[in-house]
């Protein structure tokens, strides 16, 4: 049956949640949009005079359309292999994108990439918009315990288990914003400052062109480096990297480059650029709190 003025204006109002909800879901702006539309499709085909929460039927409606969306993504990866990240969904107007995975956090969309469909579902449900457990196992099929049993594996991937002690993860996540901040300026200064004498650059094949040597010896050899990186300095954000800070580099959330980085003191000893799909995958990436 089709949707009264009123039940359009109740739709319209929560357009921008249901959009939150469903990039966190999806991580892409275009897939999202298409999810929000489905949603308001399947309002406008059903009876919702009988419900008295609209916002909680559009969620559960929009999740499941997004958990399928999930699923299917995942099939595909298995009969085609590793999809190049380009791949993996439509590209919405780029600074949508770009806006959008500033909001949510280039490491986060990363992370919750690679958990499974329900994990996420569960995840980004509870733990972003305190939707009950109830409801996220009408959703994902479970009973409300293993809903909460998916919610917590996935909390417990993004979070990860830092190897280092809180004060020095502190003062590693301080150096390496400052590496940073000084790689998006350019300023060869800045650089200089924050990389120790003998900081040694290295990179696989894929992370360093062909016309770069895949290792560079020395702060001054190493800063005039950087503007090969500086180029994705942008589209990069610390996070932890097999339990130590490092950084990624993903525009509009999608992985391209981890920097494994070393840190002596207050300075950078060194960092590697890693682009190979294989090393990538085999990466333990979590969120900085």
């Amino acid at each position: 049956m089709g949707t009264d003025d009123g039940v359009t204006a109740r739709f319209e109002a929560e357009r921008a949640r249901l959009l939150a909800v469903a990039y966190r879901m999806l991580g892409s702006a275009a897939e999202a949009e298409d999810a929000v539309q489905e949603a308001w499709l399947r309002l406008d085909r059903a009876d919702v005079s009988d419900v008295r929460n609209l916002p909680g039927w559009l969620t559960t409606v929009l999740s499941r359309i997004c958990l399928d969306l999930l699923r299917a993504r995942v099939s595909r990866r298995e009969d085609l292999g590793a999809e190049p990240a380009d791949a993996v969904s439509p590209v919405a107007d780029p600074e949508t994108e770009a806006v959008r995975a500033d909001e949510v956090g280039r490491a986060l969309l990363v992370v919750l990439d690679r958990l499974g469909p329900a994990e996420r579902v569960a995840f980004v449900l509870h733990d972003m918009f305190a939707v009950p457990f109830d409801d996220i196992a009408y959703v994902v099929d479970r009973s409300p315990v293993a809903a909460k049993k998916l919610a917590s594996r996935a909390r417990t991937r993004v979070r990860g288990t830092p190897v280092v002690s809180p004060p020095d993860l502190a003062r590693h996540r301080r150096v390496v914003e400052a590496f940073l901040a000084a790689a998006r300026s350019g300023d060869l200064t800045a650089i200089l400052a924050v990389l120790d004498p003998d900081a040694v650059r290295r990179g696989d094949r894929l992370a360093v062109p062909a016309d770069r040597p895949v290792e560079v010896r020395g702060a001054r050899a190493v800063a005039g480096e950087i503007a090969v990186f500086g180029r994705n300095a942008r589209f990069a954000e610390p996070a932890l990297v097999d339990g130590a800070v490092g950084v990624v580099v993903a525009p509009r959330g999608r992985l391209r480059l981890v920097l494994l980085v070393s840190v002596a003191g207050e300075r950078v000893a060194g960092y590697e650029l890693v682009a190979d799909p294989d090393r990538l995958r085999r990466l333990d990436l979590a969120v900085l709190d």
